[in-house]
């Protein structure tokens, strides 16, 4: 038998979840407007100051938006499902980061953004991954990741020293192709890719850079790639918005 338990939250946040699901799930399309305040009193058996709220959480979050005059509509759509696997494969000679190409198949502007490049101890479970000592050392490279000019994911990777040195990829500027295509032109092409995915409390900096609503969880992506041999070659924390993004896998069975 199931144990007893209460949801704590306020009566506009469980109000604002009901619609924020049928918007993202697609029940509620762009376009759609919302019944009125006293429709809505009235299925949810609340004051209107509690509607009120509900509507101002999601339109905060940029799903819904006022017309004065004429009511509340749905602004934002279903969640975008982002496969990751289409990224992996290093861009061919000339061509841009698989990002760009791969939004504008998608009828998107797709822009990157370098925050920082730099040489750093990284934290514990990337240290795991890429097989350093406690005080080993790998270089960082921060961006964030825009789809149609609105921050979409923040991507911090880092990559074993001994494959960046000498390379593009100490600079403080943008490579072309991406750093997968100058991997694979220094013998290191991506093979595989592991991602332990999960629902977290942003940071400071994740709330800034994807310009999140007060009280948005992240979706963070914890990525190994490996090359040949099952080699390390980066390991990349990627946050996006949890209301606006899914991630999408596809596996054959044998």
């Amino acid at each position: 038998m199931a144990r007893a338990f209460k949801d704590s939250r306020s009566a506009h946040q469980k109000i604002a979840a009901k619609l924020r699901r049928q918007i993202t799930r697609g029940d509620l399309p762009p376009g759609a407007q919302l019944p009125s305040t006293p429709v809505l009193m009235e299925q949810y058996g609340v004051a209107g100051t509690t509607v009120q709220k509900a509507l101002q959480m999601l339109k905060e979050e940029q799903l819904l938006v006022g017309q004065p005059g004429k009511g509340v509509f749905v602004q934002g759509g279903t969640q975008q499902s982002i496969s990751p696997e289409v990224y992996m494969p290093p861009a061919g000679a000339g061509q841009p980061y698989r990002w760009i190409s791969e939004a504008d198949k998608r009828s998107q502007r797709g822009s990157v953004t370098l925050l920082n490049v730099a040489v750093v101890t990284p934290p514990y479970e990337v240290r795991q991954a890429l097989a350093l000592d406690d005080d080993g050392q790998a270089v960082l490279r921060e961006q964030i990741l825009f789809l149609n000019d609105e921050p979409t994911e923040l991507a911090r990777s880092y990559y074993p020293l001994g494959l960046a040195e000498g390379t593009a990829m100490m600079e403080r500027r943008k490579i072309k192709g991406g750093t997968p295509a100058l991997l694979a032109e220094k013998g290191f092409p991506p093979r595989a890719f592991v991602d332990e995915v999960s629902s977290e409390i942003p940071t400071e900096d994740e709330v800034v850079a994807l310009e999140l609503p007060k009280d948005m969880p992240v979706m963070l992506t914890f990525r190994v790639v490996y090359s040949d041999d099952e080699r390390p070659i980066e390991v990349s924390l990627l946050a996006k918005a949890a209301h606006k993004y899914r991630m999408r896998y596809r596996l054959n069975v044998s």
